[in-house]
């Protein structure tokens, strides 16, 4: 698989299974246990009733089906034995084939974070790598601590080992332990966090506590470029869904992008007091505004009633769009509450420790285990919510067909044939 097949869901082909009419069950029962053509059919459907939708011509029958490009060869050399070929069609025009991301390896376990939002378009990119990168990222840094990361990664190993026996059912979530724990250790470092502020590791960047506005900036930087990002593979998903009117013209395309960006750039102007930034960002901020009005206009249907509801969706897109780029606020926030936590906890061991160390190493143990449940969980939730409310919403417009491979029911009698006597 080369690097530009990686960035599209798995390409499926169009074909016809053929087969002579005699023998079709039998090639049919092969293709079912292969599991992987989506047929007209229901997916569970029984064999007969998958028969009974053959077109038959001169003693040949033939379904047509999708099923992903690279078996197909395999498919062939399983039921040629039996008569049977796989012929690869033309896609019919205007019919979108059905997607599917790839389940193999590392890539599949990841790809349960987009599978939850929805099921991708095929045209669209598949964005897993990006969406599991932010989603870590945006996690350590509401969850810096060295310390919790490094039991993050013993859970992580846990997870993969499947050890307990009780943590196999969640085995597929290795990966995303493992990416959380090493964003957590990175944040830590830079906030000098190790079970809270013990001092064991140095301030590489800013204390969450002492210069809570530097955070806060920081997110809200971070926060938008993964808009930015965000508005990028929005404007390839709506060239490559509806050319290029959709991509010009919708608030998740060029439209969206150009106000978004002509709005940091007059931000960036003021903040810098140069005046070329300000102005450029003003015409570009114009073009979006522009443009996403025509398409509000045109999607309204024209008019007068047209005009006050692309007017009114316009304002909708600017609130909405100060507001998505607020709610990133929410990484230093939750680091800020992450940080407080692991320093009441440590104010408290030491002032304990001398008179009570049994105490102080309860409560040292007993609070962080509390910080790394509640906090773990609530960062976990909190960076999954921008994942889907703030970055999806720009990358997605359209849910996609998933795909849906044909197999005999586990209860069906019809795989193979009751013998008598």
């Amino acid at each position: 698989m080369t690097w530009r097949e990686a960035l599209w869901p798995v390409r499926m082909e169009r074909v016809a299974i053929v087969a002579p009419a005699r023998s079709l069950d039998e090639v049919l029962r092969i293709v079912a246990d292969a599991g992987i053509v989506e047929l007209s059919t229901p997916p569970d459907a029984p064999l007969q009733a998958v028969s009974k939708t053959a077109v038959v011509r001169s003693e040949v029958a033939a379904l047509a089906g999708w099923m992903p490009a690279r078996v197909v060869p395999e498919l062939s050399g399983q039921v040629a034995p039996a008569g049977g070929a796989v012929v690869p069609l033309a896609r019919p025009r205007g019919k979108e084939a059905p997607s599917l991301l790839r389940s193999e390896g590392l890539r599949g376990n990841l790809a349960s974070l987009v599978n939850t939002y929805g099921t991708t378009p095929y045209a669209d990119i598949d964005p897993t790598p990006l969406a599991v990168g932010a989603y870590v990222l945006m996690f350590g840094m509401m969850f810096g601590d060295v310390g919790h990361g490094l039991l993050l990664l013993v859970a992580a190993a846990g997870l993969y080992r499947k050890r307990p026996r009780w943590l196999s059912r969640f085995h597929r979530a290795w990966p995303f332990a493992v990416g959380a724990g090493l964003a957590s250790m990175l944040f830590g470092l830079l906030y000098g966090e190790f079970f809270g502020p013990t001092g064991v590791v140095p301030v590489l960047w800013v204390q969450p506590l002492a210069d809570p506005i530097t955070l806060l900036a920081a997110a809200l930087a971070g926060g938008a470029l993964l808009l930015a990002a965000a508005y990028l593979l929005g404007v390839v998903n709506r060239w490559r869904e509806g050319g290029w009117p959709v991509a010009l013209y919708s608030p998740a395309g060029v439209a969206g992008s150009a106000l978004f960006f002509g709005l940091w750039l007059i931000l960036l102007g003021w903040y810098s007091r140069l005046g070329w930034p300000a102005v450029t960002g003003g015409v570009i901020a114009v073009v979006g505004l522009m443009l996403s009005f025509i398409g509000f206009f045109a999607d309204a249907g024209g008019g007068a009633s047209g005009t006050a509801q692309a007017a009114i969706r316009l304002f909708d897109t600017i609130v909405r769009l100060g507001a998505n780029v607020a709610s990133f606020a929410r990484l230093a926030a939750f680091g800020l509450t992450h940080a407080a936590i692991g320093s009441i906890v440590w104010s408290a061991t030491t002032g304990l420790w001398a008179a009570t160390p049994v105490a102080a190493a309860a409560v040292f143990l007993l609070g962080n285990a509390l910080a790394l449940t509640i906090e773990g969980l609530v960062a976990g939730v909190q960076a999954l919510r921008l994942e889907y409310y703030e970055l999806f919403s720009r990358v997605f417009q359209a849910e996609g067909r998933p795909f849906r491979p044909w197999h005999l029911p586990s209860t069906s009698k019809e795989t193979a044939p009751c013998s008598s006597g």
